[in-house]
Order: structure tokens, then sequence, then C-alpha cells
């Protein structure tokens, strides 16, 4: 049987603890038993609020023992479940006991990380309903910053980032409607990620805004993240906001080593600290960590987002808060937590007028948060701008709670994803992190780039020692682009460059060939065409130009070039290799042979 005090040696991340249960180190029933009996011990803390016996995990121990754990991606892995997603056969809460009831089904994100091998170890403290972003807002009281217990852990996911942080499970599930999976994330060190909404199932989770609610999940690693999300975004048609994850989103796209990439930054005057110098001065560090890792960091206009981010509270979406306390507020308001009760008191009715001028703003909004996205390939903020001791917070909970979001309530409004990374420590030991964000359906994208920042700045897992442990890079690379070289009738001011020019594909470079290919002019016309051939014997260098598609377009565009052009993968002078235009070689038994003009534009000048 494991020791508590043998905890602090044994790596938490599902890479570490698979390797433990493959050395027989010991077992998951062995390990459970003895987070549980650790998770007693700090009680002081309410991270949980219902840990399950040791009768009731019997079950899942069972269930492994009859399973392959080489077929299961979490086997043994214990997690922890915000207490507004449901477990079956245990009492939801949603933070407000008078609201309990006792789930009769998983909810579906929680039955596909059992299917998977993970364990449930309990469910976790939250603001009441999800509605905060603080962790002081609970009947069980606030849960503490697992770096430095007079902080605020952040909300409303604060159980189940602590737990988290401490090692009592290796990930948890929270969601994040405002920032609520992300904000105590930066707290406590660890990766928050808000993955597209609609990719993890809402089913069998209590709303908070039903139409942009999303699971979240709380982890040491982007590692763990990547793993957990490829196991969790499982189509449910149940859901009504559900979205089908589309196939380079998915879990053949690992993470990647993205080499070089655009990343937006608000403008000075745009950032926010609340008066926190330290804060920015965190961030302007964590912008350097990304430059270190090969990010162009360049300024974007931050005003849309940060106007759609007011929208939250300030417009109609309230409304839906207040639908899922509704009985509860007419029946028994005292049930509700008076900060609570003042967000949402007064918002049960929203003229209809209202509710489609905001519409009508948040779309305008939109177009123009767009607009500053597609000038990147994603945009990075602070997580929160400060961080605040829980007194300050009690003494000022509405304002204070407002600063906290004000990087992350437009996340959902505006349908991007986010993930929170861990980039350093205030002086007090509270965690700082860095959110990057892009549009809907980037997850992979964003998870590498967050693995790559981890294991660049290599700070310490949670409130551990353990440091980011080395991964292989994916060999699929995650972009939503596809570079193309060509090298004839589509070279820019030619008769089919249209054809990349409206599917919004932008010119990267002109530049040659490797000195390895030879150059025809075919016959039939127009448009005159040029075949490009690989020749590694009397092959020369042919100029061409590189241009970048949207990947969606990307099949299209190959599907309208005729026989006997396609294309395959070309050698660049650089000694890399790109997609590009190539030619079978029967087609040059009639063709003119024009290598020695050094490339079609050379070629059609003469010929004019």
């Amino acid at each position: 049987m494991l020791d508590i005090n043998q905890l602090d040696t044994i790596d938490m991340t599902i890479a570490g603890l698979s390797e433990h249960y493959r050395a027989k180190d010991f077992t998951p029933r062995e390990l459970l038993l003895t987070l549980r009996k650790t998770i007693q011990a700090h009680s002081e803390n309410p991270v949980f609020i219902y840990l399950l016996s040791e009768a009731e995990l019997e079950p899942y121990f069972t269930a492994l023992e009859a399973k392959d754990s080489q077929h299961l991606p979490l086997y043994g892995i214990p997690f922890a479940i915000k207490d507004n997603i449901d477990l079956a056969g245990v009492s939801t809460t949603a933070g407000c006991p008078d609201f309990a009831y006792t789930a009769q089904h998983h909810a579906h994100v929680v039955q596909q990380l059992i299917d998977a091998g993970a364990i449930p170890v309990g469910k976790t403290n939250l603001d009441q309903f999800a509605t905060g972003l603080v962790g002081t807002r609970s009947p069980w009281g606030p849960c503490r910053n697992a770096l430095n217990q007079s902080y605020i852990s952040g909300g409303s996911s604060s159980g189940s980032a602590v737990a988290v942080a401490n090692n009592w499970v290796s990930f948890a599930l929270g969601t994040d409607t405002a920032g609520s999976g992300r904000v105590p994330a930066s707290l406590n060190n660890l990766v928050g990620l808000k993955p597209s909404c609609g990719l993890l199932s809402n089913s069998g989770v209590v709303a908070a805004c039903k139409t942009i609610d999303c699971v979240s999940l709380l982890c040491l690693t982007a590692h763990d993240a990547n793993t957990v999300f490829d196991v969790a975004a499982h189509y449910d048609i149940r859901d009504p906001f559900a979205r089908k994850n589309p196939y380079d989103n998915g879990p053949r796209y690992g993470l990647s080593e993205i080499k070089s990439c655009k990343i937006g930054v608000p403008a000075n005057a745009e950032r926010e600290f609340f008066g926190n110098r330290e804060a920015e001065q965190l961030f302007a560090a964590g912008i350097e960590q990304l430059r270190a890792i090969g990010a162009d960091i360049v300024e974007i206009d931050f005003s849309p987002f940060a106007a759609a981010a007011r929208l939250l509270y300030e417009g109609p979406w309230v409304v839906e808060r207040y639908l899922t306390m509704q009985t509860l507020l007419q029946k028994s308001p005292d049930s509700i937590l008076p900060v609570i009760r003042r967000i949402v008191e007064g918002s049960d009715v929203a003229p209809a007028g209202e509710v489609y001028q905001a519409i009508y703003r948040l779309n305008q909004l939109k177009q123009l948060a767009l607009a500053e996205l597609d000038k990147v390939d994603c945009i990075v903020t602070p997580t929160n701008g400060t961080a605040y001791t829980i007194e300050e917070l009690l003494n000022d909970p509405i304002q204070l709670n407002s600063n906290l979001g004000y990087y992350t309530n437009f996340m959902n409004l505006l349908d991007f994803c986010a993930i929170s990374v861990p980039s350093g420590f205030y002086g007090s030991e509270v965690g700082f992190g860095l959110t990057l964000f892009a549009g809907a359906c980037t997850d992979k994208m964003l998870l590498s780039l967050a693995g790559q920042l981890q294991q660049s700045n290599q700070l310490s897992l949670g409130a551990g020692n353990l440091k980011y442990p080395p991964h292989e890079a994916s060999p699929l690379a995650v972009t939503d682009t596809v570079d193309v070289a060509v090298c004839g009738a589509h070279l820019q001011g030619f008769p089919l460059n249209w054809q990349l020019s409206e599917r919004g594909a932008s010119k990267l470079c002109a530049t040659t060939t490797a000195k390895a290919y030879r150059l025809y002019a075919l016959a039939g016309g127009p448009p005159y065409r040029p075949g490009l051939v690989r020749d590694e014997t009397n092959g020369e260098k042919i100029q061409l130009e590189v241009w970048r598609i949207p990947k969606a377009l990307f099949g299209g565009f190959v599907a309208e070039i005729p026989q006997p052009l396609g294309i395959a993968t070309l050698e660049l002078a650089d000694g890399s290799w790109v997609c590009g235009f190539s030619c079978e070689a029967y087609a040059t038994d009639n063709a003119k042979d024009i290598t020695h003009f050094g490339g079609w534009a050379n070629y059609m000048r003469r010929e004019s």
C-alpha cells in the first residue's frame, strides 16, 4: 500500500502515471485510496464538496482490473468533476444545497472519460451556479489558492483547479462561460483549456448561460490537456449546441512543433492591469517567452474584444443565468447567495427589442474582432490582469470579480477557443498565466503553442516541483493553411492567379526550386502552361512563388488542376519541401524544354 508521504515522489501527469503503472510501482486502487486519505487530511480547504467513498470507488477499480491498460488512454487516471457536472449516483449541487439533485446518469463528457479508464475522485467546490471568477462565492466557503492560501483560487472552477495544482488528481473538469476555467488555471499555475464551444458536450451540465457554456479542462501540462481533449471531444447529438470536430483538430493531430507564427498583442494603451505593476511586468516577460520560441509579436486593436466582453453582464445574457435558478429564486430566494442574487435579480425579463439590439451589436463587434484575428495566427493577453487576496475580494466582490473578466468575458460570445498557459509567478508565489486564443476549432494549434511555451519556460507544475517533461512533437502540422508553390499560369499577374486570390490565398515569397528540376512548355492553350519535372541529374533551379491558401479551400483548388499536372512535394533552394505543381513525365514527349529560361515568366516575356 502506498504511503501518503510517497505521493511527493509520484509524477501525476497522465504520461507519468501511465509509466508508474507500466513499471508496477503501484496499482490504481493503491493510488486512489492514498489520494483519498490525503484529500481528507486537508479538509480545512473546502476543495471537494463530495469525495467518493471506498465502496463507491470499488466498481471503478473492478472494471479496470478486467481491462487491458494498453487500450485505455486514461487507464487509472484520477480526475475531479466540478459540481455542476453530473456523476451518476452522486448529488449535483451547482454550489447550492437547496438546488441539489441526484444524477441518474453520468454527464456525456464524464462517461467518455470513464470509458477511457479514468477514475472520478469526487465533486469539487465552485462559485455558486458557476457565476463568478473568484472561488469565494460558495456556501462551503472560499477555496484557497494552492500556492498561497491568502489569495483567491479563482473561479468558478475553483475546487477543480486547486485539486489539480495540489496533485490530488491528474486533471479536472471545469466549466467556462466567462473565464471560469482559465482564471483559476492561471492563478494556480495550471493549463486551462477552454475548448471551442460545442466540441465537449454540455449534456448533464447545469447551465450558466446555455447558449455559450463550455466544459473546460484543467491540467498540469498542455500534453495532458491534449490527451483529455481527444477523449472528451465526442459529438453528442443530445446537446443542441454541439458541433462536430474537424478532422485536423482531432486525435490524429497531436502537439506539433510550430516553427513560426504571428501572435497579436493588445496595444499598450489597451492593456489593463488595475494598478498592478507586477502583473504588467509579468506580461511583458511572457511576451518575451513567446518570442524565444519563434513568435513574431504584432500589435492589434483590442477594443472590439473589450466591448464584446462588457456585453456578457451588461446585455441580455444575464437572463440565461436567471433561468437556471428561476424556480429557486421565486420559492426560496435566501437559498441563493446575496452576491449571486444581486447579479441576476431584475434580469428575468429582457424586452425582445433589447435582446435583438444586443445580438446586432455583438455581431458587429465580432466582425471587427475577426478582422484583427485575420492579421495573426492567434492573440495573446494576460489571463487575468491582477490577483487578489481573499480579504480584498470579500470587501469588494462585484468590481474585483469584474476586473478578473477583462480578458476572458468575450471568448465564448465571439465563438473563440482559448488556453491559459503558466508563464510566471507573482512575488506572492501565486501563478500568472498567458491566454492564447484563436477562432473556433483551432484548439490543436493553441495546444501546440502552449506545449512549446511550457517546454521552453520550464516552470514547475501546479504547486509541486515537477518540471515539464520532454515530449516528441507530432509529425502532423497543426495549421489551417497550406503552402503551395506555383510556377506557371498561377503566378501573380498570370491568367489563373485568380484561382488562388479568390480563395483568399496570400503570396509568401518568390524563390526557386533546388537545382533538380527541368521546365517544359506544354502543348495546348490558352491558358499556356508549363510542366515542372524533377531531374536530379540534369536539373536546374526554376523560379516559382509560394502562396498560402486556406486549408478548407485547398481541395477545391487541387480539383481544378487538369492533367497532366498535379500536386507533389517540391524541394526549394533552401532545402525545405513544400506542396507544388508538378507534371507527369509522359507529357514532356511533345513539349518544349525551356529550362534555360530559368522560369515561366522569363519564357513568356521572350515569347511575347
